[in-house]
C-alpha cells in the first residue's frame, strides 16, 4: 500500500470521533470529562443517531459541552436537567435524550429532579460524573465527598458527625422501579474506557427501546479540586474512590 493510501483517515487505527468539534476543551489536564465526551460522540455516531440526539447540560464543569459534541443541546438551570429531559423526551419520543451532570448538580441541588424522573421511568439516559467534589466553583464538599476527604469547605476532612455520610446516588437510583439500568464505570485506563463505552451504548439503546431510565455513573478524578497531578489523582481514585464506589452494574433489567 502506498504511503498516501496508508494515511487516509479510513485506514488509520484511530481517529478523532467525527462528532467531536475542533474547539479546544477548557477542562483541566487529566480531567475525565474529555474522555467521557469522546465516548458519547463515538456511541452516538455508531448508532447513527447524530440528528436525533439531544443532550441537556446544566451548571457545572461541563456547562460548555455544546462546544465539543456536535449534537443538539439544551442548557438547564442548576440541577434541573432531568426535568428538561423529561419534557423533551415526552414531546419527541423518537429523540435520544440524555443529561450530562456532575455530582454537585445531580446529587445536591438536583436530587429531587433526579429521583423523581428515575422513579417515573422516563426513557432518558442520565450520565453522572462523580468526582466527589465541586470542581467548577472552588473545590467545595459535595454530597459524594468521602469521609475524611479534605475540601475547601471541610479543610480538616469530611466529618460524619458534622457533614453526614457520602451519598451513593447510584445505589439509591438502582432501588427505584423506574430504572432499568444503573451502572458505575470509570475511564482511568484503556480497559475501563472500553467497558464504559459498552455501558453507554446499552443505556442509549434502552432509552430508545422504552425500557425506562438508564443511569451511567462515572467515578472520576478532579486533579485541580483534589490538588494532585493527573497521575497521582488516578492512583488516589483507585485507592480511595473505588473501594467506596465499586465499579460494575448495580441494576440490569433485560
Amino acid at each position: 500500500m502506498e504511503l498516501n493510501e496508508i494515511i487516509k483517515p479510513e485506514n488509520l487505527v484511530y481517529t478523532k470521533p467525527k462528532l467531536l468539534n475542533d474547539n479546544p476543551m477548557h477542562y483541566c489536564p487529566g480531567c475525565s470529562h474529555g474522555v467521557i465526551h469522546k465516548l458519547i460522540a463515538e456511541v452516538v455516531a455508531d448508532m447513527g443517531m447524530e440528528d436525533k440526539t439531544i443532550g441537556i447540560s446544566p451548571v457545572g464543569c461541563a456547562v460548555f459541552a455544546y462546544n465539543y459534541i456536535d449534537v443538539d443541546w439544551v442548557e438547564a438551570a442548576h440541577g434541573r436537567a432531568p426535568a428538561i429531559a423529561t419534557a423533551i423526551k415526552r414531546l419527541s419520543p423518537s429523540k435520544m435524550v440524555f443529561t450530562y451532570q456532575g455530582d454537585g448538580d445531580l446529587a445536591a441541588i438536583g436530587t429531587a429532579e433526579t429521583i423523581h424522573a428515575a422513579n417515573r421511568g422516563e426513557n432518558i439516559v442520565i450520565i453522572f460524573v462523580n468526582n466527589a467534589i465541586y470542581g467548577m466553583t472552588g473545590g467545595q464538599m459535595a454530597p459524594t465527598t468521602l469521609v475524611g476527604m479534605k475540601t475547601s469547605t471541610c479543610p480538616y476532612g469530611r466529618d460524619v458527625a458534622l457533614n453526614g455520610y457520602p451519598l451513593k446516588i447510584g445505589n439509591l437510583l438502582a432501588q427505584l422501579d423506574g430504572t432499568c439500568y444503573v451502572t458505575r464505570q470509570s475511564v482511568e485506563t484503556a480497559a475501563a474506557v472500553r467497558k464504559a463505552k459498552k455501558s453507554l451504548r446499552k443505556a442509549f439503546e434502552n432509552s430508545m427501546a422504552g425500557k425506562g431510565t438508564s443511569v451511567v455513573e462515572f467515578v472520576s478524578t478532579c486533579s485541580s479540586g483534589w490538588k494532585m497531578t493527573p497521575e497521582k489523582a488516578n492512583k488516589w481514585l483507585e485507592d480511595n474512590m473505588f473501594p467506596f464506589y465499586p465499579l460494575g452494574d448495580l441494576k440490569n433489567v433485560e
